[in-house]
């Protein structure tokens, strides 16, 4: 009798137990689904599609001005050629355009390096000389070269290196050499082209106060050749 006694508490004990467990747990599993973290996923995944509805507008946004683009580039590269159309034609290459920089680089060097190792070179080399006939050598020097370079570039600078011209166009456009041997850009118009009127060895026509001289065997375009070399009762 007490053996079953006692099992009969331990089974009723075991039971109350176990109640007691599945309602604390089922307490705590109400409490978590009540309580507003639970539904936190909710406005995550609301978030979510409202950026990918986002995203999408975003890319047919972008389509439709890159489309839009396309279109406003379409006549504007129409515009372009148009432009490229009327680019100035090169009609004329001096000759010996190459040979004048080669000489004139090769002249500005020699008075480059009289003009700074002439005075030293003379004080060298004539130790036993007064210093005034030493000053006199070396002005010298300096006077021999730069009046050589003064004088090639006053020989050479009419020369016309190359001509541009648009044809049915009122002016050219011609380069030049500078002193210093770079290329230098003119625009001229053909109402300011006159006749030379000087002794200088290389001229063909006078413009602006300026003279120019063009070779008229490799000037191809006899037409532009007589408007470059007008004469005398043509000009007045």
């Amino acid at each position: 009798m007490a053996r079953s006694a006692l099992l009969h508490l331990l089974r009723s004990q075991s039971r109350h137990r176990l109640s007691s467990a599945y309602f604390y747990t089922g307490q705590q599993l109400c409490r978590s689904l009540a309580s507003p973290r639970t539904w936190s996923c909710r406005p995550s995944l609301t978030s979510a599609n409202q950026r990918s509805d986002g995203h999408r507008r975003w890319l047919s946004q972008s389509t439709a001005a890159e489309e839009e683009s396309k279109i406003s580039d379409a006549p504007r590269s129409g515009g372009q050629t148009g432009e490229d159309e009327k680019v100035d034609i090169v009609v004329y290459h001096g000759p010996v355009s190459t040979t004048i920089r080669k000489v004139k680089l090769l002249s500005l060097s020699s008075c480059f390096f009289s003009v700074l190792l002439g005075p030293v070179i003379t004080f060298m080399t004539l130790p036993n000389t007064s210093m005034i006939l030493k000053g006199v050598i070396a002005s010298s020097v300096l006077l021999i070269s730069a009046s050589t370079t003064a004088a090639l570039h006053w020989v050479v600078s009419p020369y016309i290196h190359k001509m541009k011209w648009q044809p049915g166009s009122d002016n050219f456009e011609v380069e030049m050499m500078s002193w210093l041997a770079t290329y230098v850009p003119r625009t001229i118009k053909f109402s300011d082209i006159r006749p030379p009127e000087t002794n200088r060895p290389i001229v063909t026509f006078k413009a602006n106060g300026k003279f120019y001289y063009v070779d008229e065997e490799h000037c191809h375009d006899k037409a532009l050749l007589g408007r470059l070399t007008p004469t005398d009762t043509s000009s007045s």
